[in-house]
């Protein structure tokens, strides 16, 4: 199935997944670039942005909790995040800790921020619809990871 074709389908879940490397991308460029900021009450949100983005990564490429070396409660607990709720719960909390980031002064945190409310709605409104998660093969879905042991 071609990325076209994946879209066609209309399941919320693969523009979920698609939004979430989006959300990744932002929040590591975000994050490592308000790191630096003079402000010490952005630094926090900013060091929790840059992680949040290796935890997308892990999330949303589970081919990647195949070939790198984790820890096994990590692995655990990406694993756990496997429904369209839980996705959605996830993205949901990690958006609410970036849209507070705004309370002491607006930055670019606020991309994040959308970004990753835009990905939980995505995954929420497929849990809604009844949709299943559908991994895109593109980013190592649908048997991809089993291919390789």
């Amino acid at each position: 199935m071609t990325l076209k074709e994946e879209f066609a389908t209309r399941n919320f879940s693969i523009y979920g997944q698609w939004l979430g490397i989006l959300s990744m991308i932002v929040c590591f460029a975000v994050g490592l670039s308000n790191i630096i900021t003079f402000d010490l009450l952005i630094i926090p949100f900013s060091i929790i942005c840059f992680i949040s983005s290796f935890v997308i990564l892990f999330i949303e490429v589970p081919l990647l909790l195949r070939i790198c070396p984790t820890s096994s409660s990590f692995d655990a607990a990406i694993r756990k995040v496997t429904t369209n709720y839980m996705r959605a719960a996830t993205y949901g909390v990690m958006a609410l800790v970036q849209w507070l980031s705004i309370i002491r002064n607006a930055t670019s945190l606020i991309a994040a921020a959308v970004l990753l409310t835009f990905t939980g709605v995505c995954y929420g409104l497929a849990g809604l619809k009844g949709q299943a998660f559908v991994g895109s093969k593109t980013l190592g879905g649908a048997g991809v990871a089993q291919m390789i042991v």
